[in-house]
């Protein structure tokens, strides 16, 4: 999940843009209808994109639309979650709503119009040929057995990777890491100075675990998710060596004293902007340091001159190449009992692919779900090859997720490399919670 929305929405305190005079949930009634003619009002509701950028979105929508409005409000992520399950219980939905694939999407299944129809009418038969195949497989995570629906598409996406400032590193003659021993062999060469070499914001359950996902896809790949559903275990010995490789990065000094409680967003985040930290695990998302708009942009981030992602390092005895991992940032739903679905399916699929897209994607937001949408101004040499890496090389890549399908395995997880971070769990007794946890989750 991509925190700094998060942060940046929790600032401006639930704002709400104001675009009609209606409010509330699906559209019902008088003139906001619309119908067949794809004209009327829709709501929106979600934590992401940012008000800022939304707020674009919808007047690239309504401009090119004569007659259509969006009534959208954007919440910080808590916030957003408890007015979700609010205006669900009482069948006030919105008509358009941010989802993640998973447990949030499935969570509302019953509540949700499948959208294959409205992809198909928009796009055409092919339609599942424009989205990188990743965004695809995780909108249908968690359905069950026999329902091929999607009741959420993919709007942006992303990878999770590390980060390195290469102003530190080049400095310090310190190439970027491509195996487990190189990485060691960096930190102990960048430490004496007053920066971290690996600040690891090791207080996050989820980036502790998207860190371990990436461990453990070097180390065996996809066999997470054999684990998960039931295939194998995760006390296999290649998933308890991943746990274990997580608790090196405390035992063998790679992380930074402290990493446990030091969170992802703002603090590290933060400090990494400023210069503080030579490499940090977090994902495609960085690049939105770098939008064009964005006023008061540190040095480092103008044109990402100071950056360079770099995939995890390869682990002894693993896969000969780091693997790719990643998945849906956010994704957009329809509510079933929308009044207007013509006009809610315009709106989400402009958002995935058409005119509001570009507007996203020029703010450098995050990865655009479907293929072949570029920002169309870019600051640097250096931006543009960061984006040609994580759109050409890598996305069209992701083979395995960055999310659980079941959240109380995802919390088990975090719990458990919680505790092999702070020594209180070994990697075998980790590996048996998580085991004993998908056991539950598998029994329903």
């Amino acid at each position: 999940m991509r925190l700094r929305n998060k942060l940046t929405v929790a600032a401006l305190s639930a704002a709400t843009l104001t675009l009609t005079a209606c409010a509330g949930g699906a559209t019902s009634g008088g003139d906001t209808g619309g119908g067949a003619s794809g004209s009327g009002t829709v709501t929106f509701r979600s934590w992401s994109p940012i008000e800022q950028t939304t707020t674009q979105m919808v007047d690239a929508f309504t401009k090119a639309n004569p007659g259509t409005s969006i009534n959208s409000t954007i919440f910080n992520y808590p916030e957003y979650l408890v007015d979700l399950q609010t205006r669900a219980s009482s069948n006030t939905m919105p008509d358009i709503v941010g989802l993640q694939p998973g447990a949030l999407t499935q969570q509302y299944r019953d509540k949700l119009m499948p959208l294959q129809d409205c992809a198909e009418k928009t796009w055409g038969a092919d339609w599942k040929d424009k989205f990188y195949p990743i965004g695809l497989e995780q909108a249908r995570m968690g359905n069950p057995d026999g329902d091929e629906n999607y009741y959420d598409l993919p709007i942006l996406v992303q990878t999770v990777n590390l980060w390195a400032n290469t102003d530190i590193l080049s400095a310090k003659g310190v190439a970027i890491p491509k195996t487990w021993d190189e990485l060691k062999a960096a930190t102990q060469k960048l430490k004496g100075g007053k920066y971290a070499p690996f600040m690891l914001p090791a207080k996050d359950s989820w980036l502790r675990n998207v860190v371990y996902l990436q461990i453990a896809n070097n180390v065996a790949p996809g066999l997470a998710y054999q684990a998960e559903d039931g295939s194998d275990s995760w006390t296999n010995p290649k998933l308890v060596e991943a746990f274990d490789y997580w608790g090196k990065l405390f035992t063998d000094g790679i992380a930074q004293k402290g990493a446990v409680g030091l969170d992802a967003y703002p603090s590290g985040a933060n400090q990494f902007e400023a210069g503080n930290a030579a490499m940090i695990p977090l994902g495609a998302w960085w690049i939105q340091q770098s939008d064009p708009s964005r006023s008061g942009t540190p040095k480092l981030s103008q044109g990402m001159s100071g950056y360079q992602p770099f995939l995890f390092p390869t682990i002894p005895g693993g896969a000969a190449t780091s693997q790719y991992v990643g998945g849906i940032d956010v994704s957009l739903g329809i509510a079933k009992n929308t009044k207007n679905p013509d006009l809610a399916c315009k709106v989400l699929t402009d958002w995935i692919a058409g005119q509001g897209a570009q507007v996203l994607i020029n703010t450098f937001n995050d990865l655009p779900a479907v293929k072949g949408i570029n920002p169309q101004k870019f600051t640097s040499d250096k931006q543009q090859q960061i984006w040609n890496t994580m759109t050409q090389d890598w996305m069209p890549n992701v083979k395995y997720s960055r999310y659980l399908k079941s959240p109380a395995v995802d919390t088990a997880l975090g719990d458990a490399l919680a505790g092999v971070a702070t020594g209180d769990l070994t990697p075998q007794k980790a590996a048996e919670k998580v085991q004993a946890a998908q056991v539950k989750a598998n029994q329903g």
